[in-house]
């Protein structure tokens, strides 16, 4: 039966109705991953803490909380402290305590807390999406032994991690794939919308993509939370995952897919069989001109839409401009499918395919061209927003993967540059190779033929019996009853068709050329996927070289006191210990000190002298001397410490232990 295509004005008509629909429906998916993306430092960090690491406090505190760069996601269980014997003392309730910029959480702890070192074990999770964990420990009245070991092992490691990760390079995969075939097919053959293998290279993408996605969602509970498989069937934690951004944006992907589904069963349904009632390409592109309009606008809605609950959940959604970064990252991603999914498209086509026209090859080398440009505009902005200084570029984790993907595209487009001689090879062939449509290998020689080759004795009497076998076996009126010599005939004709495929590629030397060449440009292409994938679990440069720069700063929590611990050594015996300082309000004004002072082994040291020095380096202010009065062995204090500007202060503390025996530690607080 044969399937009559709609009309071009019903075409048209049903690309204007669905179109606006499709638009509506993407702008409600993805408004609110929109208006909840705002300005962040990509991957949060740590950045004070109270009680701080290391910390040895006189009495109990009545809580515990952190501080981060930047908003995160935290549960009740997400601050756990723990006493010597790692039993936990915190009453498992999580506080809220931001206010303005400042990003802080906390937990209470039970009341007389006993003397002994507590740690402090912490998970959360990014504003890009990505876990991060810590722990430190501090002490009640003095250090003592423990038998909590802090982990060694990070947020979202684990196989927890390594199957995510797996599910973040198939989805990644599928979205080049589908993206990239359905683009080569509308931009550069439409005729292989009717072929098999570029049929089932599409939907395998479609379903890589969606199984994907699938598995994602449910590993995120485990891959932020606990790192057990089990938990991936605890309805609670699949509740609060859908309550993230990064679970809406999930389900947002599963919807588009479904999208998705209907414009891959309106190309290899409606469009292939109208392809197939076609004559010559001149009039496939005429008699299609309407459907392949209404395809091309919403396939790449559809697109851009999967492209963007990448880009509102992740790296492009944290950090500087992220109202540029969001739609550089979406270009940046449809133009990688374009071109290394329109090279697997390429590759299937030139193996599978019977017969793909030459002119599709140069249109997909003008598209492939145009996706480079697009790549390398949005890939720059996206290098230097994520690592802003060269030291960045070549002394972290991310710059180097970031050098090491450029590597790989300068080798890709090296590649490409000899398949595109290949290419231009074959435009120049004689016009009697190419037949009425200009086939690449198109010319398929008859099983007679293929026979008579392969059977030096096929054109003689002795070979009539043979020849005579598989003309009837190539004739579905004619089944032998035997089927031993059923099977034997299906051998041969298997091995007929496998030498009659092998002396058409062998035939065009041009096409052989182009297609090892494109298997090439496919394998690096796997790779660069693989290092794509690891730069967007990497920290990127720019964050790591200011949390760098933040490790000898220590920030001040507004309204309240600064902390700080400074060790020194002053090389002589017994030289070594510890000075807490202690600076409340901690603010632009006048100041009450505290200064404790201890020995190596967590006892008070009775030091013969301390003094501090506050300096403004920006502002060229100080140093202010400030000489404290001892108020008990090893506690000293001065009160009206006066701080006339905010900025980055720098205290130095002076340490003598005996008469020859003197040292000066100093640390970066941010006041005001």
């Amino acid at each position: 039966m044969t399937a009559t295509a709609p009309a071009p004005s019903t075409a048209r008509a049903l690309a204007t109705a669905f179109l606006p629909r499709l638009a509506l429906v993407l702008a409600a998916l993805l408004a609110a991953l929109f208006t909840a993306a705002s300005p962040a430092t990509a991957h949060a960090a740590l950045t004070a803490s109270d009680p701080t690491d290391g910390a040895v406090v006189a009495t109990a505190p009545a809580q515990v909380s952190l501080s981060f760069s930047e908003q995160v996601a935290m549960g009740d269980d997400s601050i756990r402290v723990l006493d010597p014997q790692g039993r936990r003392v915190d009453t498992g309730e999580l506080r809220d305590m931001c206010s303005g910029n400042t990003v802080r959480y906390g937990t209470a702890l039970h009341s007389g807390l006993p003397h002994g070192t507590y740690t402090v074990a912490w998970q959360a999770v990014s504003a890009d999406s990505h876990p991060i964990s810590g722990a430190f420990t501090f002490s009640i009245g003095a250090p003592s032994a423990t038998e909590v070991s802090l982990p060694t092992t990070r947020a979202g490691g684990g196989p927890v991690g390594i199957a995510y990760g797996i599910a973040r390079y198939a989805a990644y995969a599928g979205f080049t794939v589908l993206v990239g075939g359905a683009a080569f097919i509308l931009l550069c053959w439409r005729r292989g919308a009717a072929e098999r293998p570029l049929q089932k290279l599409v939907v395998r993408a479609w379903v890589t993509l969606t199984a994907a996605t699938l598995a994602m969602l449910v590993l995120r509970a485990p891959y932020t939370g606990s790192g057990r498989f089990a938990d991936a069937f605890d309805l609670d934690g699949l509740k609060e995952v859908l309550e993230t951004r990064t679970g809406a944006s999930l389900v947002s992907r599963l919807l588009l897919l479904g999208a998705a589904a209907l414009f891959v069963a309106v190309l290899f349904g409606v469009y292939a069989r109208r392809l197939q009632d076609t004559g010559t390409e001149e009039d496939t592109a005429k008699d299609t001109d309407d459907l392949t309009f209404g395809l091309a606008i919403g396939g790449a809605v559809v697109s851009g839409g999967i492209a963007a609950t990448w880009a509102l959940s992740e790296h492009a959604s944290t950090g500087i401009q992220p109202g540029l970064a969001m739609p550089a990252d979406i270009l940046h991603m449809l133009a990688v499918a374009t071109w290394l999914g329109g090279i697997s498209a390429l590759l299937v086509a030139l193996h599978k395919a019977s017969g793909i026209e030459r002119s599709a090859v140069r249109r997909f080398s003008r598209v492939a061209f145009v996706s480079v440009v697009v790549l390398a505009i949005t890939g720059v902005y996206q290098a230097w927003r994520q690592t802003g200084s060269w030291s960045a570029l070549t002394g972290t984790e991310y710059g180097r993967l970031l050098l090491l993907k450029v590597a790989l595209v300068a080798v890709l487009l090296g590649v490409a540059h000899m398949s595109r001689k290949w290419t231009a090879r074959l435009a120049e062939a004689p016009a009697t190779a190419e037949k009425p449509d200009a086939m690449v290998g198109a010319q398929v020689p008859a099983g007679d033929d293929v026979s008579r080759e392969t059977h030096p004795d096929a054109s003689g009497t002795s070979g009539a019996s043979d020849a005579s076998d598989v003309s009837r076996e190539t004739a579905p009126a004619t089944v032998p009853a035997d089927p031993e010599r059923a099977a034997q005939l299906a051998r041969q004709r298997a091995a007929l068709d496998n030498a009659r495929e092998k002396r058409v590629r062998d035939a065009d030397p041009d096409r052989a050329g182009l297609r090892r060449s494109v298997l090439v440009e496919a394998a690096i292409a796997v790779v660069l996927l693989a290092v794509t994938t690891l730069l967007t679990s990497t920290e990127p440069g720019r964050t790591v070289e200011q949390e760098a720069a933040r490790g000898s700063t220590a920030t001040a929590v507004p309204d309240r006191a600064v902390k700080i611990t400074l060790p020194f050594d002053t090389g002589g015996s017994n030289g070594k210990g510890s000075v807490r300082l202690e600076l409340d309000p901690g603010r632009v004004g006048a100041n009450t000190l505290h200064l404790w002072a201890d020995s190596g082994d967590g006892q008070h040291f009775d030091l013969p002298e301390i003094k501090v020095a506050f300096t403004l380096p920006a502002k060229d202010i100080g140093p202010l001397p400030v000489v404290p009065d001892q108020a008990s062995p090893g506690h000293w204090t001065a009160s009206g410490v006066q701080l006339p500007l905010a900025g980055e202060w720098r205290i130095d503390v002076t340490v003598r232990t005996s008469d020859i025996d003197q040292t000066t530690v100093q640390k970066t607080v941010k006041i005001g």
